[in-house]
């Protein structure tokens, strides 16, 4: 069975970085979409960002651009979210996600957490002032 265990939340101040991981385990797929998604109270989940394993292929939503980095750890099955020069807006729920979906579907604007096949359990990012 495919397991997805997040680590690496926690608490900075704005300005800050924290990098999550995604262990993922349970199957042998070369190919396949990760994403990172994430809730804040009262809002929606939206995707943050993505990875397509087989290639390398990366897309990021707008509000992180520039600040967050998706890479994979191919020999250890893991999937990191670097997330630097953090803002208030980014706290949230962070949850990992991962589908055998296309590559050319695997962007956050082609993703919905729910459409996802393997989910993980979340990891809390909070920043403050």
């Amino acid at each position: 069975q495919v397991q997805l265990t997040e680590s690496g939340g926690g608490s900075v101040q704005a300005g800050g970085s924290l990098r999550l991981s995604c262990a993922a385990s349970g199957y042998t797929y070369k190919r396949i979409c990760m994403g990172w998604f994430r809730q804040a109270p009262g809002k929606e989940r939206e995707g943050v960002a993505t990875l397509f394993t087989g290639g390398g292929r990366t897309n990021y939503a707008d509000s992180v651009k520039g600040r967050f980095t998706i890479s994979q750890d191919n020999a250890n099955n893991t999937v990191f979210l670097q997330m630097d020069s953090l803002k208030l807006e980014d706290t949230a729920m962070y949850y990992c996600a991962a589908d055998l979906r296309v590559e050319r579907t695997c962007t956050v604007d082609s993703s919905t957490y729910g459409a996802f096949l393997y989910r993980g359990q979340g990891s809390q990012v909070t920043v403050s002032s």
